[in-house]
């Protein structure tokens, strides 16, 4: 049977989404694999983690990359809109990591094809069972109305919700000390950035595996 390994909150932790890939028993030829987002700021390694990314989608056929609300921070960041907030939230810590790599981009210090990589990602991924989001939904507003803003940033009203939404919704963005599973929801950003583990789910099975 086709499974789906969803993965939380990555945040730079490199080493921490080697050791997780290293523990999931993925079919890539026929499982599909789903990052939540986050992949940047606050960890110590964020270029590492895109370039693994990048090899990945190059790699696996089904592999679904979501925006989070750290990469929605950096595209503001370079286009100028936000550069406080980005800052304030551990985006200095990705933008000293890529000055340490030498790169010639438009997008200085930030290289193309990780560019076209933050470009490239998903606000939700839906199938028949599941909707995958980074930060969750407001309850009551249909998928197709749902706010970028909400799906990116979203917390207490989604978190606390037991609304039906129709799926179950895989979420991340808000740390928890264990994964979230109740019928509506599942929450799977376990905290690596602050030296917790890194969760990945796999679905329907409802088996988690951490590093």
């Amino acid at each position: 049977m086709k499974k789906i390994f969803a993965i939380g909150d990555i945040h730079g932790c490199y080493d921490r989404l080697k050791s997780l890939m290293g523990k999931i028993p993925i079919d890539c030829s026929r499982d599909t694999l789903v990052f939540i987002g986050d992949y940047i700021d606050r960890g110590p390694h964020p270029v590492e983690v895109v370039d693994y990314l990048i090899d990945l989608k190059n790699r696996i056929p089904e592999v679904i990359f979501l925006k989070g609300n750290h990469e929605d921070m950096l595209d503001k960041f370079i286009n100028g809109e936000d550069r406080f907030t980005y800052l304030l939230n551990g985006g200095q810590q990705t933008l000293d990591s890529y000055l340490t790599k030498p790169v010639q981009s438009e997008f200085f210090p930030i290289p193309p094809e990780h560019m076209e990589f933050f470009k490239s990602l998903r606000l939700f991924y839906e199938t028949e069972e599941f909707i995958f989001v980074h930060a969750g939904l407001r309850p009551r507003v249909p998928l197709e109305s749902q706010k970028t803003e909400d799906l990116l940033w979203i917390r207490n009203k989604f978190v606390s919700s037991k609304h039906d939404f129709g799926k179950r919704v895989i979420f991340g963005h808000t740390p928890l000390k264990k994964p979230l599973v109740e019928p509506n929801k599942i929450g799977i950003d376990t905290g690596a950035a602050y030296g917790n583990a890194l969760t990945c789910v796999q679905l329907p099975d409802l088996v988690f595996f951490k590093a």
